[in-house]
């Protein structure tokens, strides 16, 4: 972990990158208070001092994104080299999650996706590797072309916030969250899509009794060349395929 002189060293330069992109700030559950999620910028805080949240904490200072030469890799689940969060957030099958960014750009055009997956035990003890990925929803084009209106652009006018209903019949456990943009705004070009995966443990009860599908490794969810990645935002088109597997309705 840096020193506190590295916090200096490192703040000029994180307020300018950290305009760029975003970061899941928090989760409410039904509207009710917001519970906090990982802030990348923790990493510089003297060790130890950083708050215990259910947001993974990753490599991702830079507020960047994971590249479609890295989908083979345990990056792609919840960004680079991440670590599991501390605590969990608290819902219930049914629920509506209204989840935070702190900030997108209006630039940044794609989809919002939402997976889940079940841990074994504690997800606070897992690693990507661990995990097995099923999606829950997802929104891509809304209309237009050139760029189009995008589930992005929703984002940004409800605050910077999505919207995920747990599936009304998922059994009570432990899970986590992979909510992702991924940004098209280069991804004419090969490796040009960029993947913003951020992961929050979730503790589900109330009476559901639906298991969640086995789902996939996210190593497996894309590839670079899937027509959803290697994509051209900046031309005329009728339609989008959501990269990843269909949508599990529960």
């Amino acid at each position: 972990m840096p020193s506190v002189q590295s916090v200096a060293a490192f703040a000029l330069p994180l307020i300018g990158m950290a305009s760029a992109h975003g970061y899941v700030s928090g989760v409410k559950v039904n509207g009710g208070e917001l519970v906090e999620g990982a802030n990348p910028n923790w990493y510089y805080q003297p060790e130890g001092s950083a708050p215990e949240t259910p947001g993974w904490q990753a490599l991702n200072q830079d507020n960047g994104f994971v590249t479609p030469d890295a989908f083979g890799t345990d990056d792609i689940a919840c960004h680079k080299s991440a670590t599991p969060g501390q605590t969990y957030i608290e819902a219930s099958a049914g629920d509506t999650l209204t989840i935070y960014w702190n900030t997108w750009p209006d630039t940044h055009k794609g989809p919002v996706i939402n997976y889940l997956a079940k841990c074994s035990g504690e997800c606070t003890e897992a690693s990507p590797g661990d995990l097995s990925f099923t999606k829950v929803s997802e929104e891509g084009l809304l209309s237009g072309s050139n760029p189009g209106t995008w589930a992005t652009d929703t984002l940004i006018e409800q605050d910077f916030s999505a919207d995920l209903t747990l599936p009304s019949g998922l059994a009570p456990g432990n899970y986590v969250l992979r909510h992702e943009i991924i940004a098209l705004h280069s991804a004419g070009s090969a490796n040009g899509a960029q993947a913003y995966p951020q992961c929050l443990n979730l503790k589900i009860g109330g009476s559901g009794s639906t298991a969640l599908p086995s789902g996939e490794p996210a190593t497996s969810l894309y590839t670079a060349e899937d027509p959803g990645i290697l994509f051209s935002l900046y031309g005329d088109f009728d339609s989008y395929s959501i990269p990843g597997p269909e949508v599990w309705s529960g």
